[in-house]
C-alpha cells in the first residue's frame, strides 16, 4: 500500500499578537491518501486557512509533525522550503488578486511558474497548451484579466497552481467570489482535475455542498478535527461522472459522518447536539454491549458554578492567604 502523502501529527500552530498568544491548531492530526480529494469546513477560526499556510509551506508549526511527500516541513531548510513551494504545490485563493497578474494573458500568467523554474520555451509552451485546454480557456489564451469573468479568472488560477506539476493542490475558499452556479462549475473542474492528473487536492469552503462533491470531509473545531463525513465509491464515482449538478439531483446520497477521537482520547461533541441532549459541563459514560453511552449529569449546566468559589468579599490580603491555603490542601 503506498504511503499517505500528508501526515500531520499532534501539530501545534501559536500565533502571537503583541501580548496574547493564539492558538490556531492545537494538537491536529490528519493522514490524507495519494490523489485524495478532501473538502475542510469549519467556522471562521477553526484553523482552516492557518491547516493550508503549514501544508503549503508559508508557515512553520511550532511543534508536532507535518510530512508532505516524506518531507518533514519542520526540518526544511529555509532554501528547502522555497523549492517545495515552488515545485510541489499549488495555490488557489479567494481573491483573484494573489493567483493572476492583471497586466499578463491567461497564457503568460500560466507559463510564469515555469520561467522561474528555468523551463525551456518549448516545455512552457507545451504545457501552458495542455493546461488551457485542460480548463476549457484555449480560445480565450491571448485575453488578460479584464477581458475574463471571475469563473474564468479562477480556471486560469488553477492552471497557473498546477504549471510545474505538483503533487498537492491547496484551494482556500476558491468559490468564495463567485455566484452559485459558477461555484459548482469551479467544484466541478476541481474534480476533473483531481481524477485526470491524480492530483491530492485540499478545498477549504463553507459550501454546505462539498460533501457531495468530494471523497471524505473534515470539520475543523478549536484548531482540531471534530468530525468526518465519508461518501461511499459508488456515489463518487457517479459524481465525477455525471458531474455535481447531476449529483446534486440524485435522491439517493450516502453520506457517513463520525466523530472523531485523537491520541488523547478527545472527543468533541457537536454543540447542536449537546445543547439538544442538556449536556453541560459534566457527562457519565457507561459501557453497553454496543458501545459506550455518554449521559448528562443533571443539574450541571454549560456555565455551572465551579469547584471551587473565591470569597469576593473578603478583603484582599485574606482572600490571597486563602487560595494559598487551597493550593495547600
Amino acid at each position: 500500500m503506498a504511503e499517505p502523502l500528508i501526515v500531520c501529527e499532534n501539530l501545534v500552530k501559536i500565533y502571537k499578537v503583541t501580548e496574547i498568544e493564539v492558538v490556531a491548531l492545537q494538537g491536529f492530526d490528519l493522514t490524507v491518501e495519494r490523489g485524495e480529494l478532501l473538502g475542510i469546513v469549519g467556522a471562521s477560526g477553526s484553523g482552516k486557512s492557518t491547516l493550508l499556510n503549514v501544508l503549503g509551506g508559508l508557515d512553520r508549526p511550532s511543534a508536532g509533525r507535518v510530512t508532505v511527500g516524506g518531507q518533514d516541513l519542520l526540518k526544511l531548510s529555509d532554501h528547502g522550503l522555497d523549492r517545495y513551494r515552488r515545485t510541489e504545490v499549488g495555490f488557489v485563493w479567494q481573491q483573484v488578486a494573489r493567483n493572476l497578474v492583471p497586466y499578463l494573458s491567461a497564457r503568460a500568467n500560466i507559463e510564469l511558474p515555469m520561467t522561474v523554474a528555468n523551463l525551456h520555451r518549448r516545455q512552457k509552451r507545451e504545457r501552458s497548451r495542455e493546461l488551457l485546454e485542460a480548463v476549457g480557456l484555449w480560445d480565450h489564451r491571448d485575453h488578460r484579466l479584464v477581458q475574463l469573468s471571475g469563473g474564468q479568472q479562477q480556471r486560469v488560477a488553477i492552471a497557473v497552481a498546477m504549471a510545474n506539476h505538483p503533487d498537492l493542490l491547496l484551494a482556500d475558499e476558491p468559490t468564495g467570489e463567485l455566484d452559485s452556479s459558477t461555484a459548482q462549475q469551479i467544484l466541478e473542474l476541481l474534480q476533473h482535475m483531481n481524477a485526470r492528473y491524480g492530483l491530492t487536492t485540499l478545498i477549504v469552503t463553507h459550501d454546505p455542498h462539498i460533501a457531495r462533491a468530494v471523497d471524505r470531509v473534515v470539520t475543523m473545531r478549536d484548531g482540531r478535527i471534530s468530525s468526518e463525513t465519508i461518501r461511499r465509491e459508488d456515489d463518487v464515482a457517479s459524481a465525477l461522472t455525471a458531474g455535481i449538478a447531476a449529483a446534486h439531483a440524485h435522491a439517493q446520497h450516502v453520506l457517513e459522518e463520525y466523530l472523531v477521537v485523537d491520541e488523547g482520547g478527545h472527543l468533541q461533541l457537536p454543540p447542536d447536539l449537546t445543547e439538544r441532549a442538556g449536556i453541560g459541563d459534566r457527562v457519565t459514560l457507561e459501557l453497553k454491549e454496543d458501545g459506550l453511552l455518554i449521559k448528562p449529569v443533571a443539574g450541571r449546566s454549560a456555565s455551572a458554578a465551579p469547584l471551587i468559589a473565591l470569597p469576593e468579599d473578603e478583603p484582599p490580603a485574606r482572600r490571597k492567604a486563602w487560595w494559598q491555603r487551597v493550593r495547600k490542601d
